[in-house]
């Protein structure tokens, strides 16, 4: 072992001969265990948050949504389906077709979006199991059928046990009549609601999904697609799949991954983890206050030690080192003692949840406030707080080494 750190841990441990340093110390490496705990707790808590959202924005977005980068709707046989099938690491690909409608049952009336999907859709997602009510039946024979989202369905008052009321659908008539007849001015198709599903708010409130033939019928479509939504198998690199993609279909489609799907919810999330993070960051930072008033009153407390050590011909680089080590060390302690603290108290939320979101009766999606440990945040915690004690030792350090040849037995 080195001989300033060999001191440094002597000095650590002794019992000093004024007991305020010993306090002092205490509050120091107290003050950093709970803030790194902090710090860490929290970034876990918005990966877990960014992982349930994830999960739920997984079921209703494709792993890649294709769409034309000039105009709205494209020819699927124009589509080089079987080639996008062949790609290693692609399950299928799903035609779609969306467009904002006015949806009217009853009475009322509503406007959201229609989302006229292929029969493999529902298996490629698993939207099917977030049906909260009916069941999820697009079409059986010649007969088609539509799950409305929750918001939806409250806004319309939509009963789906009712066999005589329909959900009518309107949507403007393609073309450019020469007179503005509103009689004539809209296309209409009616389609009996058969479930409710729930995936979250944004979703709920704005899709209906009905099979592709009845909205290629609404909007007067043939073959047309809005979008080609492509899944890939578990575990497949979605990084090289998208570069073939884009080289397969060239410069006249888009491809978008999940991300780019969702990018201004992605970048807030990260924004809002990022801001936490500083924050917490100048906690620590505030705290690491202590650490410069307790390495200060120990400089002073050893100085006949200094005195002591010059006279055997220790040099400045050895004083400074000495103390240094000294703080280098309560970081560490404090460093790894609050990352310890703060795995325990995330794995008792992991396996057992006991900090409830609401009421803990079912009021969100998830009952208990989500987790998600990283290794490359708990390395980043920990390098941060060493950062900071390195910084917070190297201020009396530094008037220490100004002081040195000032430094005399008495």
């Amino acid at each position: 072992m080195q001989l300033p750190l060999f001191i440094a841990k002597r000095y650590l441990v002794s019992k000093k001969s004024h007991n305020l340093i010993n306090i002092i110390s205490l509050i120091t490496v107290a003050g950093l265990t709970i803030g790194t705990a902090a710090l860490i707790i929290v970034l876990s808590v918005f990966n877990g948050f960014e992982s349930v959202i994830k999960t739920m924005y997984n079921i209703i977005d494709a792993d890649f949504e294709i769409t034309v980068e000039k105009g709205k709707t494209f020819h699927f046989a124009e589509f080089p389906a079987e080639k996008i099938k062949e790609v290693h690491g692609v399950r299928d690909l799903a035609e779609v077709v969306e467009e904002d409608v006015l949806y009217k049952y009853r009475d009322d009336q509503y406007i959201a979006r229609i989302k006229g999907v292929s029969e493999n859709f529902p298996e490629l997602t698993g939207i099917d199991t977030m049906l909260v009510d009916g069941s999820f039946v697009l079409q059986e024979g010649a007969a088609d059928f539509a799950v409305v989202g929750a918001g939806v369905a409250w806004y319309l008052g939509i009963n789906i046990r009712s066999l005589t009321d329909l959900l009518s659908v309107y949507v403007p008539k393609r073309g450019n009549p020469s007179s503005f007849n509103l009689s004539n001015a809209f296309r209409m198709e009616a389609i009996h609601p058969v479930g409710v599903l729930s995936v979250q708010q944004e979703f709920d409130e704005k899709y209906v999904i009905v099979p592709l033939r009845f909205a290629r019928k609404l909007l007067d479509y043939t073959d047309e697609v809005t979008s080609i939504e492509v899944f890939i198998l578990p575990g497949a690199d979605a990084d090289q799949i998208q570069e073939k993609l884009e080289k397969i279909l060239g410069p006249g489609y888009v491809v978008k991954n999940r991300f780019r799907q969702n990018e201004t919810l992605f970048k807030l999330l990260k924004s809002e983890k990022t801001a936490i993070f500083f924050i917490l960051v100048f906690i620590l930072i505030l705290t690491s206050i202590n650490m410069i008033g307790s390495l200060s009153i120990l400089i002073v407390e050893k100085l006949k030690d200094i005195a002591v050590l010059k006279s055997m011909g220790a040099t400045k680089k050895l004083v400074s080192g000495i103390f240094m080590s000294e703080g280098l060390l309560i970081s560490l302690l404090s460093s790894v003692a609050g990352l310890f603290l703060g795995m325990v108290i995330l794995y008792l939320q992991q396996r057992y949840g006991f900090v409830k979101l609401g009421s803990g009766e079912g009021d969100f999606i998830i009952d208990a406030y989500p987790v998600a440990m990283k290794w490359k945040d708990f390395l980043y915690v920990f390098l941060t707080v060493m950062v900071i004690g390195a910084l917070a030792t190297w201020y009396p350090v530094r008037n220490l080494v100004k002081k040195y040849h000032a430094v005399t037995l008495k």
